[in-house]
């Protein structure tokens, strides 16, 4: 839990939830601050299991996977390529499409270029290539009078890509099957603060809407799920207009090691199966493994 990332905070929340859930359950935990010590502690701790409960770049990116089957320490989530895959947002675009999924486009550029010109014709969002939790998110409304000007937060190189408008639904996979749909309600965009703050966002699970839009969600996100190598669980996040109907469903990323936090998407849609957090902690654990 905890790490260097921009998701460090989300992460030490849900790894203080998943170490009080998984004792409740009967499992001895020892919860880890994931420093540059990092591999000297687990060798030295020894777990029959490693809970991820990291976020962000080098937790959730192939970097730590890389490690633990270094290692030869089981553990959740994604393997290396998934991991690796998933957050590189444009490349996991580019995989997607090739799988006939869904997606609106979108180009990598210098974050000095995004300043100076509209790469895309507004409206059109900024972010990180490789960040989660809406960390850096602009919107460039159809009226901007110019360009965004950017962050110090902002990596030197960022994606550019087409605005949805419409909804924001999201998909959890389990293993090998998809669960349900949350359609997520804010008064403005789903950014970092209406993700964790309690009351910053809505949860109407399950999603009221089209039988026909929920199902090509369950579909497209366990089609995600597979073709990046995901395993364990993942929740794949979708954007819809609705009204172009299910021409406009579109697929925004997938995210390998998504928030477990009391405001999280997942657990509420663990409880859909009638799992408590708990119980879903636990399949996570006994679902552990290398060579993933």
């Amino acid at each position: 839990m905890g790490g260097p990332s921009a998701e460090r905070e989300v992460s030490l929340s849900s790894g203080r939830e998943c170490a009080a859930a998984l004792r409740e359950e009967g499992y001895e935990v020892v919860e880890l601050d994931a420093g540059p010590d990092l591999c000297a502690r687990l060798a030295e701790t020894a777990p029959d299991v490693v809970f991820n409960a990291l976020h962000g770049r080098w937790g959730e990116d192939g970097c730590v996977q890389g490690m633990l089957e270094w290692l030869r320490l089981p553990y959740t989530h994604s393997g290396v390529l998934a991991s690796a895959l998933a957050m590189d947002k444009q490349r996991s675009k580019d995989v997607y499409r090739a799988a006939g999924l869904p997606v609106v486009e979108s180009v990598i550029v210098a974050k000095d270029e995004a300043q100076a010109r509209h790469v895309l014709t507004p409206p059109y969002v900024v972010k990180p290539n490789n960040e989660g939790s809406s960390v850096g998110i602009y919107i460039v409304q159809e009226a901007a009078n110019g360009p965004p000007q950017l962050g110090d937060e902002m990596p030197a190189q960022v994606m550019v890509e087409q605005y949805v408008p419409g909804r924001e639904l999201t998909t959890t996979v389990m293993g090998d099957r998809a669960v349900s749909v949350t359609d997520i309600m804010t008064d403005g965009w789903y950014d970092y603060a209406a993700k964790y703050t309690p009351g910053g966002s809505r949860h109407e699970i399950p999603a009221k809407i089209p039988a026909e839009i929920f199902q090509l969600c369950l579909d497209h996100a366990l089609s995600a799920h597979k073709v990046l190598g995901c395993r364990g669980v993942s929740r794949t996040d979708f954007r819809w207009d609705e009204a172009r109907g299910a021409a406009g469903l579109y697929l925004l990323e997938t995210n390998t090691q998504p928030g477990m936090t009391p405001t999280s998407l997942v657990p509420e849609q663990a409880g859909e199966l009638g799992m408590t957090f708990g119980q879903l902690c636990a399949w996570m654990v006994e679902d552990a493994s290398c060579d993933r």
